[in-house]
């Protein structure tokens, strides 16, 4: 029989070991060893069991071990210290209370978060970097205020079939036995929020609070009884169910979020948030939900849309289209519209704000970036694929003015680096890991000391892929006596090369299989063997995801090959922190330029790694020549099969005559010099640019501070500001049309102009129904192309002069002859506005009809 309903019963603790539970309560232990060292020694053969999960560890032990701790002075003093030092940690002022006028606390929303295995609420890449990106906020201290749903099943575990297959389980979680703590009002009644759904149902959720050092994160949970079935059932999985079920979780975490987040703010005085950063366009509805509350206190819908749009920050990590999430206009249209519809937002704003190509579908992104004054992908190379993939946003606009920034992604070194690295770092470079420079002191630690923690750690990889290994083939239905050859899996001496993270086709994970001969070959290397440890999660709906692991695993259960290549299934945290930091080699070998930005091979190179990879995502910006190496990529051979061929063939090549002859080239001494010089310099070179405290540090100073300035700006005087900066846009949006560049007319330009020399510009705008304060007009100039378009041009604001009784605006200026070769210049005119934070921020934009001024001969 299967129990009705399932639950965690807590263990209470002695008066004596009161502080444990507020240990266990604050996640900060998954990133720090001394407590979770702590809990070890409560029971150190149950701590084993139980995974490292002090949660369960706590949950487990028994009351007589316990009262036995509660007699053990020397513990209760070590408990005592642990106390104290999480107090400090958690109200010592750090780096963000250092600056002036900073936000007073920033909210951050995102569908999933990977903070620790104890809290599976993540399915890859988005939510570990979020996870990342709480801790790094906690350990500088900035304000952040999260928000994420409570999944009951999680995202899923994954097992193998006989035949190699991707299972999937979905073990229910109890919200009482995880590291969380229900939101209660001051009567003790947990705390609720609700949401208005068609067809007069109501979607209600309570709120859990998972501390995570300093930062609380807010997970909504609507598995409560005031609910219906299919509405207890929108917080059942992480990106399950179709697109109804996906658009509630949506319109819970965006709308809910926000209603959460007030709500908690109230009880507890947290601050209000100044900021609201939309972590992809899965929280995109937060947006409306703010417009609402502030046109139901006497603002309109424009006026309310610029208060919220400047303190938004939106952080697009997909680069294609095929990526975002895009629903049927009419659904919208059903849970914002008829009599589910807010009285003062128009379901025909709503429907424009998600407006795209496709005249029947709403876009995410495309709210999301029209709902934020600030945008930013998560890599160099993302910023410029994001900039051309939203272009058309911006109309008439060049690509490199399209206003999506790049901050690269981060990892947090605490969570991600093997401990013996930490305390070597630790000892030899003191606050290596709070700082951006004096990483060239890694550069005097003896080679020695670090290859023999290298050692150390790709051991410990091995003894775990093997345990792991065992385990999988006796859920495939292997006997003990067939699994001897287990024992002897993987060397720990041997070059050892790691692949793990989602399975979408785009990242290939079975690129390494285009030649299974030259493979095995290199496998099976008598004199310089090569092994490969694989993990990865199709999602469950992706069929050729899955046939792509069944291909590696049927290639790894070869007798043959199965002792130097192994699959493991189930890949989480703790799988992918014993696989970066033991491996030797990171591999990535996505379709360039679709990784927007990847992180795993980040905390490789952190724990000693070297990446061999596709110039994509991060690699793309940091690889500088020798701190790694860099897959030749075949981008414009236009046949896929082609193209993983040549790519292939050059993967091949790098671990056979470089990356295996460097591991293998060992002095008198038995170390790899040429190796560790490599692995020295990826240390200094990349570690400081990895750090998740470099991203919250630019996230901060580029896009929060700035939003927190321009949101108090617009709220000033009770929002008189974001009044007038609405009705400026809407009269300046009406009366576009009637600007126009009547004409242009240069002098100065010889017949044979030369570097150095300059020309006068004057220029003839009318501005129509606008004022010569309300536009911006400048000189557009620079290199020409084959087709008179000017590439990468610079601008120079033209200086206003008269302005005639029509309305046309004269404007004068000088455009520098500053480089050689085919020239050209334009002139244009752009709306002004102090409050704006671009040029494109309103998308209009006035060019001459005809191209002006376009030089095509050569400057000498």
């Amino acid at each position: 029989m299967r129990a009705i309903r399932r639950f965690t019963v807590r263990t209470v603790l002695p008066a004596e070991l009161a502080a444990l539970g507020e240990l266990v309560q604050n996640l900060r232990w998954s990133w720090h060893p001394e407590t979770m060292d702590l809990f070890a020694e409560v029971d150190p053969g149950l701590w084993e069991q139980v995974r490292h999960d002090p949660v369960a560890l706590l949950g487990a032990v028994t009351p007589a071990r316990l009262n036995e701790l509660a007699g053990d002075r020397r513990f209760l003093r070590r408990v005592a210290d642990a106390a104290d030092d999480l107090r400090e940690y958690m109200t010592a002022p750090r780096w963000y209370q250092t600056l002036p006028d900073a936000a007073r606390a920033i909210a951050y929303f995102s569908p999933e978060y990977g903070i620790a295995a104890a809290l599976p609420q993540y399915s890859g890449g988005l939510g570990i970097l979020a996870g990342d990106h709480l801790k790094a906020a906690s350990d500088l201290g900035v304000p952040i205020l999260a928000v994420g749903l409570l999944y009951r099943h999680g995202y899923f575990t994954q097992s193998l079939s006989p035949e190699g297959w991707q299972l999937e389980h979905y073990p229910a979680l109890d919200a009482g036995g995880l590291p969380l703590t229900l939101l209660k009002d001051d009567e003790g009644a947990p705390v609720k929020i609700r949401l208005s759904l068609p067809e007069n149902r109501v979607l209600h959720a309570q709120i859990w609070v998972a501390q995570v050092g300093r930062v609380p994160l807010l997970l909504l949970d609507s598995d409560v009884a005031d609910n219906d079935a299919a509405a207890r059932d929108v917080t059942d999985r992480l990106y399950g169910g179709g697109t109804d079920h996906r658009l509630n979780q949506e319109l819970l975490l965006g709308v809910g979020g926000v209603r959460a987040i007030r709500a908690y703010c109230k009880l507890t005085g947290h601050p209000e948030p100044e900021v609201f950063h939309t972590n992809e366009g899965h929280a995109g509805f937060l947006g409306l939900e703010r417009i609402r509350e502030l046109t139901e206190a006497r603002m309109s819908f424009d006026e309310a849309l610029e208060a919220v749009r400047a303190g938004t920050v939106f952080t697009t990590h997909t680069p294609v289209p095929a990526g975002i999430d895009r629903f049927p206009r009419d659904m919208i249209e059903r849970h914002f519209g008829g009599a589910n519809s807010w009285p003062t937002v128009p379901v025909e704003r709503i429907l424009a704000l998600g407006a795209e190509d496709d005249p029947g579908r709403f876009n995410m992104a495309v709210m999301g970036m029209r709902l934020a004054q600030r945008v930013n992908g998560v890599s160099h190379l993302h910023g410029e694929v994001s900039r051309e993939m939203f272009k058309n946003l911006w109309p008439g606009f060049d690509v490199d003015e399209v206003p999506i920034g790049s901050i690269t992604n981060g990892v947090h070194a605490p969570t991600w680096v093997g401990r013996e690295l930490m305390e070597l770092a630790g000892r030899e470079v003191p606050s290596l890991l709070e700082r951006a420079r004096g990483w060239d002191a890694i550069q005097k630690i003896p080679d020695g000391d670090i290859w023999k923690i290298r050692g150390t750690l790709r051991r410990r990889l091995v003894n775990g892929a093997r345990a792991r290994l065992r385990r999988s083939w006796r859920e495939r239905g292997a006997s003990d006596a067939e699994l001897g050859w287990i024992d002897d899996a993987l060397d720990p001496e041997v070059l050892t090369i790691g692949f793990a993270r989602r399975v979408p086709s785009y990242k290939r994970l079975t690129l390494m299989l285009r030649d299974p001969r030259r493979l095995a070959r290199l496998l099976l290397d008598p004199d310089k063997p090569v092994q490969i440890v694989i993990a990865g999660k199709a999602h469950p709906a992706d069929e050729g995801g899955k046939k792509l692991i069944q291909q590696i695993v049927k290639f790894a259960d070869q007798e043959k090959v199965r002792h130097r290549i192994v699959f493991l299934p189930d890949y989480d945290m703790a799988l992918g922190r014993l696989m970066v930091q033991g491996c030797d080699v990171w591999l990535n070998n996505p379709l360039r330029p679709l990784e927007a930005s990847g992180t795993s091979g980040m905390k490789s190179a952190l724990n000693g790694g070297l990446n061999l990879s596709i110039r994509d995502g991060w690699w793309d910006e940091w690889y500088d020549g020798t701190n790694g190496w860099s897959i030749p990529t075949a981008d414009g051979v236009g046949d896929p099969d082609r193209r993983d061929a040549l790519e292939a063939a050059a993967l091949y090549d790098l671990i056979e005559n470089e990356v295996s002859d460097r591991f293998y080239d060992r002095g008198v001494d038995g170390l790899p010099r040429r190796w560790m010089e490599m692995v020295k310099h990826t240390l200094t070179s990349l570690g400081p640019k990895v750090l998740a405290g470099r991203m919250l540090r630019d996230y901060v100073v580029t896009l929060y501070n700035p939003a927190a300035a321009s949101a108090r700006a617009l709220s000033a005087d009770a929002y008189a500001p974001a009044r007038a900066f609405a009705a400026w846009r809407v009269r300046v949006t009406r009366a576009w049309p009637g600007v126009r560049v009547e004409h242009v007319e240069a002098t100065g330009v010889s017949d044979t102009p030369e570097v150095g020399a300059a020309i006068e510009l004057h220029a003839t705008v009318a501005l129509g129904d606008l004022e010569p304060g309300d536009v911006r007009v400048e000189a557009v100039y620079g290199k020409v192309g084959p087709h008179d378009e000017l590439v990468h041009p610079a601008y120079e604001r033209l200086t206003p002069g008269s302005v005639d009784d029509d309305g046309r605006a004269h404007y004068t200026g000088t455009v520098p002859l500053d480089r050689t070769g085919a020239f050209g210049y334009t002139v244009r005119v752009v709306p002004y506005h102090p409050l704006a934070a671009t040029s494109a921020e309103l998308g209009l934009i006035a060019v001459p009809e005809e191209p002006a001024g376009m030089t095509n001969g050569t400057l000498r």
